[in-house]
């Protein structure tokens, strides 16, 4: 099975996230996306808008706690406390025949 776990940080923090989690044992697939945020983001270049970046990782069930943990040391949440990380129940695992 697996999990879902994803991060909602400041722009200029995600190309770096990225690098730290992506070779953590039972990380199977991560992205990067960026776009902007209005709540979590305190540099606001756009008025009321900040720019964000958005990673996501899948991950196996069975080590989903060390991916979260080494993603929440990733974003520096706890001493920036600026941002989010969040994990899904499990997801099942399927496959299309080919």
């Amino acid at each position: 099975m697996l999990v879902e776990i994803g991060a909602l940080v400041e722009k200029n923090s995600g190309q770096q996230i990225l690098q730290s989690v992506k070779e953590t044992d039972g990380v199977v697939c991560i992205t990067l996306e960026t776009g902007r945020s209005s709540d979590l983001i305190n540099d606001r270049q756009f008025g009321d808008f900040g720019e964000a970046a958005i990673v996501s990782i899948l991950a196996e069930s069975s080590k989903k706690e060390k991916v979260f943990s080494t993603l929440f040391e990733a974003c520096e949440l706890e001493q920036k406390q600026q941002g989010l990380i969040f994990m899904t129940p499990d997801i099942i695992k399927t496959s299309v025949p080919s």
